[in-house]
């Protein structure tokens, strides 16, 4: 019998962080996401004050100053995934098209086929923007390529539609499931996926994607450096920038190719010397 209420949650925060809070509570969370210019609603018949306590976690590492608000409620229940999935619409990054499943591709464009509802990363946010827009610079055909903190999938998918023979890796095992559901949808294939860090990666890469926080970019800096070749890519993202000087600092051995900053975010892209 279906339950007559749900339990809502309504994270009220800068505008900036939004998307980037709503692919972490993705992460953590399977039902539908709904972001605002500067709030997050999060729905379910099932308690959800986990969330509340994962995003007050991943605040504290980010900025502890944030002004962030939570309004928990109890509604009467709707559809509200259907009214969700009508508030998405598809997104051009470059050469790629970004779509949800209930969307038709195009035939003009690398397709890559996203259900935001479900899946972390749908390149909405800055820093998968910019990440995919580098992957199409620097990517070539016959490329070795390493995700590491893969979430969807989604800078992998992007790799390997041009033509990249592509690993993923992510510490969260629901992770690893959206991104082989992700290249099951896309008729897309990959070499190897595994739970954990680049610290599991066998070999090396002609390019490595890390898509994550400053903090833990620091942290594994000597992994993913491990996991290039000599002369490989470094693609780094997710930096807030007021903490660029942290990741510049832990790959200063690097030679640092490219940069862009969209929204607050920073993504470097370095050569291994």
């Amino acid at each position: 019998m279906e339950n007559k209420t749900y339990n809502e949650l309504t994270i009220t925060l800068p505008s900036v962080m939004v998307e980037f809070v709503a692919d972490y509570v993705a992460n953590i969370f399977n039902d539908a996401i709904e972001m605002g210019s500067d709030s997050i609603i999060i729905r379910s018949e099932n308690d959800i004050s986990y969330v509340k306590e994962g995003v007050e976690a991943l605040v504290t590492q980010l900025d502890s100053s944030m002004q962030i608000t939570f309004k928990m409620e109890v509604k009467k229940n709707e559809d509200w995934i259907a009214n969700y999935q009508n508030s998405i619409d598809p997104i051009e990054v470059g050469e790629f098209y970004i779509y949800p499943s209930w969307y038709e591709g195009k035939e003009d464009k690398i397709n890559i086929k996203i259900d935001p509802a479900l899946a972390f990363g749908s390149g909405h946010h800055a820093t998968t923007a910019s990440c995919l827009e580098f992957v199409e610079k620097y990517t070539k055909a016959d490329n070795s390529l390493l995700d590491v903190g893969c979430g969807s999938g989604i800078l992998a998918l992007g790799a390997n539609k041009l033509g990249a023979k592509v690993d993923l890796c992510d510490t969260d095992p629901l992770s690893v499931e959206s991104a082989k559901e992700n290249f099951t949808l896309n008729n897309a294939v990959y070499n190897a996926i595994w739970e954990g860090s680049a610290n599991k990666a066998q070999g090396e890469y002609d390019m490595v994607i890390a898509n994550i926080i400053a903090d833990v970019l620091k942290m594994i800096s000597k992994d993913i450096k491990k996991a290039t070749r000599k002369g490989g890519i470094i693609l780094l993202s997710g930096i807030l920038d007021k903490k660029e000087e942290i990741v510049l600092k832990a790959f200063d051995d690097l030679d640092l190719m490219d940069r862009k900053v969209q929204d607050e975010w920073v993504t470097l892209v370095y050569q291994k010397i």
